[in-house]
C-alpha cells in the first residue's frame, strides 16, 4: 500500500490503516468509520458553505452541499489525493479495478475523515475537511432549482393544484431503458410528455415543457 498525500499526520497508524481497508480485505475494515465520516463531512461542508456563500438561501445551500458530498464529488477529491493507490483491497476487488471505483473511493475518503476525528479531535477534522473542500466550495454557484420544483412553486404561488406524473410506458433492455412520462395539470388543463433514461429524467423533461406552456398562458392573460 503506497503512502497517501493527505492533510493530516496520524498518531495512530492503526486508524489510518483501517480507514484505507475495504471490507474485501477482511477485518478491521473501514465500514464503521465510513458511517461516522459521512455525518462529519456533511456537517463540516455545511458550515463551510454557510460561511463562503452568505447570500445563498436554505434551498441553495442544500443543493450545493448535495453537490459537494455526492459520491461522484467525494471520489473526485479522493482521486486528487491518489487515494486509490493507498487502498487495501481483497484480491477480487484488485482484479476488478476496485481502486478506481467511485463508491469505494468515496467511502474511503469519508472513513479517513472519521479517522482524523478519532485520532486528533474536532479541530483537526474541521481543518482537514476545509483543506480538502474549501476551493471546491468557493467555486460553486448556487444551482438553479430543478424543473419539477419550479413548476410546483409556480402553481402553488397561484393557488393551483399540483401536477401529477404518470408513467405512460417504459421500453428497452435493463441497461438502456427509456421512460415515457406525462405531466398532468388540472388548471390550466395540460398533459405534457417527457422522455428520459430514468423516470426522474423523464419527469424533469415533462415539467420543463409544462413550465414553458404555463408561462406563455399566464403571459397572455396580462
Amino acid at each position: 500500500m503506497s503512502k497517501l498525500s493527505f492533510p493530516h499526520t496520524f498518531r495512530d497508524a492503526g486508524l489510518y490503516q483501517q480507514a484505507l481497508t475495504h471490507r474485501s480485505a477482511g477485518r478491521p475494515n473501514n465500514e464503521r468509520l465510513e458511517f461516522l465520516g459521512d455525518s462529519l463531512v456533511g456537517m463540516l461542508v455545511a458550515e463551510l458553505l454557510f460561511e463562503i456563500h452568505p447570500r445563498a438561501d436554505e434551498g441553495q445551500l442544500t443543493r450545493m452541499r448535495a453537490q459537494l458530498v455526492s459520491g461522484a464529488a467525494l471520489a473526485e477529491v479522493a482521486r486528487a489525493l491518489d487515494l486509490g493507490e493507498a487502498l487495501r483491497l481483497g484480491m477480487g476487488e484488485l482484479k476488478s479495478g476496485g481502486h478506481r471505483r467511485e463508491s469505494i473511493l468515496a467511502d474511503a475518503l469519508e472513513a479517513l475523515i472519521a479517522a482524523v476525528y478519532l485520532d486528533a479531535g474536532w479541530d483537526a477534522c474541521r481543518s482537514c475537511v476545509r483543506t480538502l473542500f474549501a476551493e471546491r466550495a468557493a467555486q460553486l454557484r448556487a444551482p438553479e432549482k430543478d424543473a419539477k420544483t419550479r413548476l410546483q412553486e409556480l402553481l402553488q404561488g397561484r393557488g393551483l393544484s399540483l401536477p401529477v406524473y404518470e408513467l405512460v410506458s417504459s421500453s428497452g433492455d435493463d441497461h438502456a431503458k427509456v421512460f415515457d412520462i406525462a405531466c398532468i395539470i388540472d388548471n390550466p388543463p395540460l398533459r405534457l410528455p417527457g422522455r428520459g433514461s430514468s423516470r426522474r429524467a423523464a419527469e424533469q423533461q415533462a415539467a420543463e415543457s409544462a413550465l414553458q406552456q404555463i408561462k406563455e398562458l399566464f403571459s397572455n392573460e396580462r
